[in-house]
């Protein structure tokens, strides 16, 4: 799956939603939870441009302001390199930073993202 769009999800009520089908891998980098895709009232794209929800949080465990900022920014970066080619567009994601996202090499989190999008997928076929 190449040619991907990512968008985010910014309302509290779908990181919820997202949450609480209990579908989530964690790797020392991050965790990963997925759910079916839901139509969200944002403005369409072009029929044929399928699109990734993905939402981004970290908790105060991870460290102050600046490094929960840090954290997030470093996912975000890796979901773009990854998401496009590799998420699939029937799943809203949400990504949850970890102490361990700040210090984590850059390669080996890419590796975790990667490892924890199989097994999400694999999850979700398991369930149909």
């Amino acid at each position: 799956m190449s040619g991907n769009r990512l968008a985010r999800l910014l309302k509290r009520a779908d990181f919820l939603r997202v949450a609480a089908t209990r579908k989530k891998w964690a790797t020392p980098g991050l965790i990963l939870q997925a759910a079916p895709a839901k139509a969200l009232d944002q403005d369409p794209l072009p029929q044929g441009v399928p699109t990734v929800y993905v939402g981004f949080t970290t908790s105060k465990k991870v460290g102050n302001a600046v490094e929960r900022n840090r954290a997030r920014r470093r996912l975000r970066a890796a979901v773009a390199e990854i998401f496009p080619a590799e998420a699939c567009a029937e799943n809203d994601y949400v990504v949850i930073g970890r102490r361990e996202t700040l210090s984590r090499p850059y390669s080996l989190l890419l590796q975790d993202l990667r490892t924890a999008l199989k097994r999400v997928a694999k999850s979700s076929e398991k369930s149909l």
